[in-house]
């Protein structure tokens, strides 16, 4: 699939500008209607699509597929680029906030559950935070903390003519969506995590050796990382050179229940996004923030879900959220690990409350 063509805008620009029109051809001799563009394909949905099965769909990078529109915005902390539409008279819109090594794409199986299953999802906005998938790295990089990622998601929605907001995070996307949440109370109407990271991941990165058996695959893979940015453009032929030897499954594995039958284009798109410079400063900027101050002041509903055999977030982890936010309602998906909307996407849908149950037929799961 090709990828659509991106738009530059900046927040003083009007958004919504007129799509491409179809090139003219030849006159004809007589006055005939304008053909209508065919809309873009949907993408194929894995049968059964109305069960929870593992994994039932591969990432897809076309925009089109769900009717969004890619958009650069040139905001005050740098370029972010957008994926965001299907536009209703709601002044409330949903924003999907991808993990680091992830971008929008990791939450297109989610989006595919939705449409295979007739659950719609409209008012979507999903970035590509600075640093990762096609938004680049702000010039100063020391501005870069969870505090102003959570306002640059502000002012994306913002700019997008939204005054109220549904937020769902992944992963380092969970810290920013809770930080959002933290310091937008009026404008936050929920917050939902998925295998949001928090109180260990920060412990781990303060105090790697005393706190290594806590969480030994964050700890590890941080430590690689760490490594593998000190070798600084020889890390990414290193990593593309895993990938071609089909070597990157290996180093994903922890992340997923079942990562022998996870599609490839999954495993690529991490491969693609694995940046360890981006991931050493994502984790710096978790473990300098004061996660149980801000925190404290939210005042909107959470709702949190992660796998049972999740790396990166433990009992203690939910026990101290619950303690920090005590209106989070948090609870477990049976056979999933650190990305549940790519392994349960449809559980992870009804768990935050998106959508209506439907019958399970457990056979297929």
């Amino acid at each position: 699939m090709t990828r659509p063509t991106s738009r530059s805008l900046s927040v003083a620009t009007a958004l919504d500008t007129p799509g491409p029109r179809p090139k003219p051809g030849p006159r004809p001799a007589q006055p005939v209607p304008a053909p209508i563009p065919e809309p873009a394909a949907q993408p194929r949905p894995a049968p059964p699509a109305t069960v929870l099965g593992y994994s039932p769909f591969a990432l897809d990078p076309d925009a089109r597929h769900f009717g969004l529109t890619t958009s650069s915005m040139r905001l005050r902390g740098g370029t972010v680029v957008v994926r965001h539409g299907r536009r209703t008279t709601s002044q409330t819109a949903t924003i999907l906030l991808h993990g680091a090594a992830g971008s929008w794409t990791t939450w297109t199986p989610l989006l595919q559950a939705a449409h295979a299953t007739e659950r719609d999802l409209p008012d979507l906005i999903i970035p590509d935070l600075p640093g990762w998938g096609d938004s680049p790295l702000p010039a100063d990089e020391a501005s870069l903390t969870v505090e102003s990622m959570a306002e640059t998601v502000a002012e994306v929605a913002r700019a997008l003519g939204y005054e109220r907001w549904n937020v769902v995070g992944h992963s380092m996307g969970g810290f920013i969506a809770l930080q959002l949440a933290a310091s937008e109370t009026r404008a936050t109407a929920s917050v939902g995590l998925v295998s949001a990271t928090s109180f260990s991941i920060q412990d781990s990165v303060r105090h790697p050796i005393r706190h290594f058996f806590v969480l030994p695959a964050f700890t590890t893979l941080l430590l690689t990382m760490r490594i593998l940015r000190l070798g600084g453009s020889a890390s990414r032929s290193l990593i593309t050179a895993l990938a071609r030897l089909n070597l990157l499954r290996g180093l994903v594995a922890p992340l997923f229940r079942r990562p022998g039958i996870i599609d490839g284009a999954v495993v690529a798109a991490i491969g693609t996004e694995l940046r360890p410079a981006g991931f050493v400063l994502a984790a710096v900027r978790a473990g300098a923030y004061d996660a149980t101050r801000r925190w404290a002041q939210i005042v909107c509903p959470v709702r949190a879900v992660h796998g049972d055999d999740d790396v990166f977030v433990t009992a203690a982890d939910d026990a101290k959220l619950r303690e920090v936010v005590p209106q989070c309602v948090i609870s477990t998906i049976a056979g999933a690990g650190h990305f549940g909307q790519i392994e349960r996407p449809l559980e992870v849908l009804l768990r935050l409350e998106f959508a209506a149950p439907l019958p399970v037929d457990p056979a297929t799961t």
